[in-house]
């Protein structure tokens, strides 16, 4: 497979590129450089719509034999406030990272085409020279734009897991 202007989507073997990371800080970081990769070498594979981010839980809820897995801190609530509301006390787990899954567990939320989150990669093709300035701003060699941004975009956190 090339890259860059020799890129041909014909020649990709799987009808998908599935990004899969850690559902945290890290794992976000890691997604966004990848997405950015093949935006600037294969914007082909965004084009067609195959590229996808795979999105596995942050938490497991436990109870009396009853499981469920969480996204993140406010689907964990949604849970804990729907399924699991009044029946006792339940059993939080969170996940530092896929590989500390059981293999069970990964199947069944992640890798299960049945069961998993998949997002699809888009960018608005009308709209490209802004989705071009931010890649630029993001990604680019001046972190002094990638500063600006963060200063004037990021929701600060209490608690940040680093």
């Amino acid at each position: 497979m090339h890259i860059g202007k020799n890129f041909d989507l014909e020649n990709l073997r799987y009808e998908r590129v599935i990004i899969m990371t850690d559902a945290d800080v890290d794992g976000d970081h890691i997604a966004a450089l990848l997405i950015t990769f093949f935006y600037k070498t294969m914007p082909q594979i965004i084009h067609a719509g195959r590229l996808y981010l795979a999105l596995p839980p942050l938490y497991r809820l436990s109870q009396k034999g009853k499981s469920a897995y969480a996204r993140d801190d406010a689907h964990r609530e949604e849970l804990l406030a729907t399924e699991f509301s009044g029946r006792g006390k339940v059993e939080v787990s969170r996940f530092k990272g896929l590989g500390e899954m059981m293999p069970a567990q990964l199947k069944e939320t992640t890798m299960d085409p049945a069961k998993r989150t998949l997002a699809r990669i888009r960018f608005d093709e009308d709209n490209l020279p802004t989705t071009e300035a931010l890649v630029e701003t993001l990604m680019g060699k001046k972190p002094e734009l990638r500063f600006a941004f963060i200063q004037e975009h990021a929701k600060f956190v209490r608690e940040l897991d680093v």
